[in-house]
């Protein structure tokens, strides 16, 4: 992953001399170097990768198209930053003017003696749009994923709590090969069902529905995925609920492509919903989109203005959420083409019956 050249292709329509990245994320999406501190300035025509004495020696063998900075003992960030800018006669910096907090935008200004561009929008719209290879990797992430999900779910009973079932979960994704979580999993049973974002926690697993949203992580590309199981036999009201949910899901994957506003996927899966008599109750986004975090931008909802482009990976999660009653959610990842999407979830998507 080295994304240094789509950056500096921006400079001349963000109107700037240089773009400046701090955030770990960007860095990671322009270097393929993860690390918890750092600073890449890039020009048209040259590029530093600023890193300390913990990374250097791994950055110098990785990191390609730039020029690795060890930051002297005893300076700042800022001060490297700053002496780069001044001593290239960089005039103004594109910046991550939606990250950056006030206090150190205002320190910038008056160290570096440059004007500031807002370029976060750029780099949210490069990071939006996947290739190939990027997508083989998160189909790989999630592969990780099913497989960690498919063990576990051998093993889930009542007499295991909801943080057991989360703990197997991180345990054996890391086993089957991947990097880290993408995220902390949500296990949530029976009446805590009905909690989209629930917390696990240490009660036993109880009748009803059981909801489990769970990721991996994989040279820093995420997956993210979430099945609704039921723990002994489901009503009839569970089971129209299920089916609505699920209706809904493939309806809105149906109206997927690129090009699509993010308002008319999300309206395609919610009318689903409203026409069975549960759009009270249907309150976040038909999705997001995934790539090297979790939740990156792109948006299709109620108040989405996005519209999503060819290459975006998006997920598909609709649900329905009665209060303390029970919940159900099913989600899988989409990878947007010109004329559809291809779904790269592999997990069946009937109802399970524990």
């Amino acid at each position: 992953m080295n994304n240094i050249k789509k950056i500096r292709n921006t400079i001349p329509e963000l109107g700037c001399d240089a773009v400046l990245l701090t955030n770990d994320i960007n860095r990671l999406y322009a270097t393929g170097f993860k690390s918890s501190a750092g600073a890449l300035i890039i020009t048209k025509d040259e590029a530093w990768f600023i890193i300390d004495f913990r990374y250097v020696e791994a950055a110098r063998q990785t990191v390609a198209e730039a020029q690795v900075v060890q930051l002297p003992s005893g300076k700042s960030y800022g001060d490297i930053i700053e002496s780069t800018i001044k001593d290239n006669g960089i005039k103004s910096v594109g910046f991550e003017d939606t990250l950056i907090p006030f206090s150190t935008h205002k320190e910038w200004l008056d160290k570096f003696g440059a004007e500031l561009i807002p370029a976060q929008k750029k780099i949210d719209d490069l990071r939006n749009v996947k290739s190939r290879a990027d997508i083989e990797q998160m189909i790989k992430a999630q592969r990780i994923s099913e497989k960690a999900f498919a063990e576990v779910l051998a093993l889930i009973s009542t007499d295991m709590t909801e943080k057991e079932i989360a703990a197997e979960l991180i345990y054996r994704m890391l086993k089957n090969g991947a990097d880290d979580k993408a995220f902390n999993p949500i296990v949530v049973s029976g009446t805590k069902s009905s909690r989209p974002h629930g917390v696990p926690g240490d009660e036993k697993i109880s009748e009803g529905f059981l909801t489990i949203d769970f990721g991996a992580n994989l040279g820093g590309w995420c997956s993210d995925t979430t099945r609704t199981l039921c723990v002994g036999k489901p009503d009839d009201e569970m089971v129209k609920v299920y089916d609505t949910v699920l209706k809904a899901q493939l309806a809105g994957i149906a109206a997927v492509h690129g090009g699509v506003k993010g308002v008319d996927v999300d309206a395609a899966a919610r009318d689903v919903i409203q026409n069975a008599g549960y759009g009270d109750h249907f309150d976040h986004g038909f999705s997001h989109s995934i790539g090297l975090e979790v939740h990156e931008t792109l948006k299709a909802s109620l108040v989405s203005k996005d519209i999503l482009p060819v290459g975006a990976v998006i997920s598909a999660e609709p649900g329905i959420y009665l209060p303390g009653r029970y919940g159900v959610r099913i989600e899988d990842t989409l990878y947007i083409t010109e004329d559809g999407c291809e779904n790269i979830t592999n997990l069946p998507k009937e109802l399970v019956i524990l």
